[in-house]
């Protein structure tokens, strides 16, 4: 072996050893390198599951842990430093904002999106839309059967009402919506989870059920591509097709208080303004800058965050959007 090879050598070692007893001293946490725990509130988890796959595959040293759990639960924890970013359906509100600055966190707030609730029934529900009266009449109870609404093969089955839990994003909106700060009728019931709503109302011909519309579209080619292969489109694309719903339930149209026929939540349809039922979804980030809950606060607000948001059925809240409708 050449001298200059064995010197090569023992400088690795050595190097190797310092190392060793000294630690890397690389800090352990960048805006791309590290381990992050975020909070999401549940009605959001099929969207955020896609940002952390290409935000880790794009930066493979960092490592995104999500928690889905109902909107008071993660502002809770905000407040108690139990976590630095999380995901909900508003931004904080003026109190909050004294709360937090109370015990010495700052924070950086920005909407992310703007979501829909969509109403989905059973297939064999053969009711063609309801409208904004019809769901303020059975969320207190007033409409308890099927056939007091519309004239339908249902109409002597009870009318049961499925949420994702009972403090999640979507249950306080509509509450907001419709209630007025009275409690929902009888026939309200919380499910665990949005994937346990849409189950429910797949398999009773009775229920009616209220998710973000992430959770119904149909199209799954972006997320079963390969992800090097949906990192490339993120970059290069900037228009979406027209993303349709599954067929396994029906999306039930909507009518407007001012409106003369319902719609779907299409993204056409939220981005109008047209559909009824809209909310937007914030993040929001108390860790320090340089951190990796920073770097991926940063990824949400950014283009290809942006770009993977259109691509789940809702709207994004910064990247324009191009509507191609496929032939």
């Amino acid at each position: 072996m050449r001298r200059n090879d064995i010197l090569a050598i023992a400088a690795i070692v050595a190097l190797a050893i310092v190392m060793s007893a000294c630690g890397d001293r690389r800090p352990k946490s960048t805006s791309t390198r590290g381990l992050a725990r975020i909070m999401c509130d549940e009605s959001f988890q099929s969207v955020l599951e896609q940002e952390i796959a290409v935000f880790e595959y794009q930066y493979p040293e960092a490592s995104i842990m999500p928690e889905y759990i109902n909107e008071h639960d993660a502002l809770d924890s905000l407040f108690h430093n139990k976590v630095d970013l999380i995901i909900t359906s508003h931004d904080l509100t003026p109190e909050q904002k004294k709360e937090l600055k109370k015990v010495g966190r700052g924070y950086r707030s920005k909407m992310i999106a703007v979501d829909a609730i969509a109403i989905i029934v059973n297939k064999q529900n053969d009711i063609d839309e309801l409208s904004m009266d019809d769901l303020r009449d059975i969320f207190t109870g007033k409409v308890k059967r099927w056939g007091e609404v519309f004239p339908t093969k249902l109409k002597n089955d009870t009318i049961k009402v499925m949420f994702d839990g009972t403090g999640t994003g979507v249950v306080h909106y509509m509450k907001e919506k419709f209630m007025n700060g009275a409690n929902f009728g009888p026939n309200v019931y919380a499910r665990q989870s949005s994937n346990d709503v849409f189950e429910a109302v797949e398999q009773y011909k009775n229920v009616i059920g209220f998710i973000g519309v992430s959770w119904i579209t149909s199209d799954l080619k972006s997320v079963e591509k390969p992800i090097a292969e949906k990192y490339e489109e993120l970059k290069s694309k900037n228009e979406v097709s027209m993303i349709d719903f599954t067929d396994r339930i029906k999306v039930m149209p909507l009518r407007g208080d001012d409106q003369v026929q319902g719609v779907k939540p299409y993204q056409a349809h939220i981005y109008s303004g047209e559909y009824p039922l809209v909310r937007s979804i914030w993040a929001i980030d108390a860790s320090y800058n340089g951190m990796l809950d920073h770097g991926f606060f940063t990824f949400l607000t950014g283009v290809i965050g942006q770009k993977i948001i259109l691509q789940t059925g809702i709207l994004p809240a910064a990247e324009p959007v191009r509507y191609v409708e496929v032939q």
